[in-house]
């Protein structure tokens, strides 16, 4: 079973994401995606954050933001 997609959040170009997931056995994740709009390829990770392990979606997001430079600036 793949992971399901709770949260993404796009910068403000809209050149990088963030999806905060679950996996089958309840835990969490998130990655970071970049795209370039010019080539069309679509999204693709950048940073490989996905294989760690987080009990609660709130957990996953927390240290997306403290490892995700842009989150910061976009939210602030």
């Amino acid at each position: 079973m793949s992971n399901r997609v709770v949260t993404s959040i796009e910068n403000q170009t809209g050149d990088r994401c963030v999806d905060i997931f679950v996996r089958a056995d309840g835990t969490f994740g998130f990655e970071e995606y970049r795209r370039d709009h010019e080539d069309g390829k679509g999204w693709f990770p950048i940073n490989y954050y996905s294989q760690q392990v987080f009990d609660t979606e709130e957990d996953a997001l927390a240290q997306a933001k403290s490892r995700v430079a842009w989150m910061v600036v976009d939210s602030g």
